[in-house]
């Protein structure tokens, strides 16, 4: 297969969504970029719509059923920090940069989500240290490339303030700008979370979401000049995408209070989970219901029948209930027993303890306890689309293309690299290609 392009940077601008647009378009390096690219504001993402299964959509065309990333955390009962699917062996079948690697390509990873120990020959993998003996660094070192991450660090790790942002991706930047000048990487994968940050902490259009978008902005400027100075840039193509979208909320659902209430979780005298018949796992604005025995009739009985009493109230929080089976036809996880939908204004919570229904006050997103936007809601809420610009080698410019899905980039950034993904549940967008 043709080869359409030498580099591909594809830049995720997490949590970027349609209503950024008409700022995009006014500030000065996204304006001058898109009015080059071919675009879709109208990007359906995935099904739960969290970071990690998004991440791995993009890379694979697949979705979470398939891929079997089906939330950004695993099931823990009690955890207060449970473990995240940091790692590439997580993923089920291939991906993107491992098709570029067998391919002879020289591939770079920025805080790209479940990259973790993969086979990328400059990898800074998005991961922390989640237990009390663990350090970052080492942590990062050892699931990633140790010598290119000791490099970048002992230049640039004076910009960082632990995992706080804005300082995290000026950290980013400055070493994915040192990497396409010293490495120019045929594919190179770079994650910011500033704007997803300062929506999860102060709410979608708060003054720190815009301003986060504005240091995008500045950002983006710096990595194109950066290939402009590796003398690569008229052979590149750039990709700005989002991964979903996010909605503002002032109540937290924790159904996991009424499970523990009916003896579904049990807990010992100091509160920690012992056993569990019934469990809600949180994708913030979507929850998976998991029951332990698959053959307990009565633990699925009890769950159906207080599901379907909560319901019947808006003001319990949950807009809508689906099967597993039916969860698994929308690309989610289908071994999950029900699969709830939050309504607006409400997410879910895994807490075990105090009320059903809690209000999110500023203290509590100041102190990361809740959160006053989220995302993991259905793709199906009115308004609720990310984006995609493509520019450069390989792109046709200034086609708009109505729609377009998640799972499709992948296929798409295959083609441009002359690779292939497989069998796909996406499709690539031919009709943005200089083919």
């Amino acid at each position: 297969m043709t080869k359409l392009t030498d580099h591909l940077i594809v830049i995720s601008f997490d949590c970027l969504s349609e209503h950024d647009v008409p700022l995009l378009r006014e500030l000065p390096n996204f304006k001058a970029f898109i009015e080059k690219s071919s675009y879709c504001t109208k990007v359906e993402t995935i099904y739960p719509s969290v970071t990690y299964p998004c991440h791995a959509t993009i890379v694979t065309g697949n979705f979470p059923k398939r891929h079997g990333i089906v939330n950004n955390t695993f099931i823990q009962p009690g955890r207060i920090s449970p473990d995240w699917y940091w790692h590439r062996h997580h993923i089920r079948g291939t991906t993107l940069y491992d098709e570029a690697k067998k391919a002879g390509m020289k591939t770079a990873a920025l805080l790209w989500p479940v990259t973790a120990k993969a086979d990328i020959d400059y990898n800074m993998p998005e991961i922390f240290s989640n237990r009390p003996w663990h350090h970052q660094i080492p942590v990062s070192l050892f699931n990633g490339s140790p010598r290119y991450q000791l490099e970048m660090n002992s230049k640039f790790g004076h910009i960082r303030k632990g995992l706080s942002q804005p300082e995290l991706d000026d950290f980013v930047l400055a070493t994915t700008v040192e990497t396409i000048k010293t490495k120019k990487p045929d594919l190179i994968l770079i994650h910011f979370v500033d704007l997803d940050s300062q929506r999860h902490m102060h709410g979608f259009s708060s003054n720190e979401a815009k301003e986060a978008l504005h240091r995008h902005d500045l950002r983006l400027g710096k990595i194109l000049e950066a290939t402009k100075e590796a003398g690569i840039f008229e052979n590149t193509t750039f990709v700005l995408l989002g991964d979903h979208s996010a909605l503002d909320e002032s109540k937290v659902v924790k159904l996991n209070v009424l499970f523990k209430e009916r003896g579904l979780i049990k807990v010992n005298g100091a509160g920690k989970v012992t056993d569990w018949k019934a469990y809600c796992k949180s994708c913030d604005g979507s929850a998976y219901v998991y029951v332990n025995d698959e053959n307990n009739i009565q633990t699925k009985n009890t769950v159906a029948e207080l599901l379907a009493q909560l319901l019947q109230d808006q003001s319990n929080g949950i807009e809508k209930i689906i099967t597993g089976q039916e969860a698994n036809m929308l690309g989610a996880d289908g071994t999950a027993f029900r699969m709830l939908e939050a309504a607006r204004g409400f997410y879910f919570s895994e807490d075990i303890d105090g009320d059903y229904i809690e209000e999110v006050s500023e203290q509590d997103a100041k102190s990361k306890k809740y959160t006053l936007a989220c995302h993991g809601y259905s793709p199906y809420k009115d308004g609720y689309h990310t984006v995609f610009f493509a520019a450069g080698k390989g792109i046709l410019p200034g086609i708009s293309v109505r729609s377009m899905h998640l799972v499709d980039e992948g296929p798409t950034f295959a083609r441009l690299l002359g690779l292939d993904l497989g069998d796909t549940d996406g499709r690539v967008i031919e009709g943005i290609l200089d083919i």
